[in-house]
């Protein structure tokens, strides 16, 4: 393959923020424009109210009516911002594991499971390897009220790689758990983000979740513009 092609597919391969702005009324919340390679994760920070939380939906395709957005996101060079949320293949990890009460933790996950793997027996054994994978093995049953904190960072880790993800948004998944765990769930998460060669794009305010991420880090402030690396 010649230099310039494989220079071509490289670019176009990740996560592109391209001149994104984002206001409400008068107000412009922020303003980025860069790329998040495979693998790499970017840590947005910036005070309550900056537009983190906001970025994060016009990424995924749900930001309110009551703002408004200009510039493009671009997934592996697809173009997302006018498509729906469930055909841009984002993943989310937020504050709380947000499992469902009513479903085990191998039913949490065969929920997420895509579509096209067929066969119930083939379905299981997927649920069951992403399992262990997180440290989980033989948890399929186990009802989610009785899981511990950690635990159920992991399966709701676990939930969301098993749909395959194409990029991945942190909204401060760490923030709940104690020191201890949280260092553990921040490097499984990691690891598993660079294993996989996911983009990911994290909003903390917690400068250790920044470092432990290890990619570029934007301090978007009041109302602030930054370019992406």
């Amino acid at each position: 393959m010649p230099e310039t092609a494989a220079a071509k597919i490289a670019e176009d391969h990740g996560l592109v923020l391209s001149k994104v702005e984002i206001s409400r009324g008068p107000r412009r919340l922020l303003a980025i424009d860069g790329r998040v390679a495979p693998g790499s994760t970017l840590t947005v920070m910036g005070p309550s109210g900056s537009g983190k939380s906001t970025l994060f939906a016009f990424i995924a395709g749900f930001l309110d009516p009551a703002f408004e957005a200009s510039g493009a996101v671009l997934l592996n060079g697809r173009e997302l911002t006018r498509l729906p949320a469930e055909e841009r293949h984002v993943g989310l990890l937020f504050q709380e594991a947000l499992l469902f009460p009513h479903m085990s933790v191998g039913e949490n996950l065969l929920f997420a499971l895509p579509a096209r793997l067929k066969g119930r027996k083939a379905r299981h054994a997927a649920v069951e390897a992403m399992l262990a994978e997180v440290g989980l093995a033989d948890h399929f049953h186990r009802d989610p009220a009785t899981l511990s904190g950690g635990q159920a960072a992991r399966v709701a880790l676990a939930r969301t790689l098993v749909a395959e993800p194409r990029a991945l948004l942190l909204d401060e998944p760490f923030s709940r758990l104690d020191q201890e765990l949280r260092a553990t769930v921040r490097d499984l998460v990691f690891t598993r983000i660079r294993q996989r060669a996911i983009p990911a794009v994290l909003v903390t305010h917690d400068p250790a979740d920044a470092e432990a991420a290890g990619g570029e880090v934007i301090d978007i402030g009041e109302g602030g513009s930054r370019d992406a690396p």
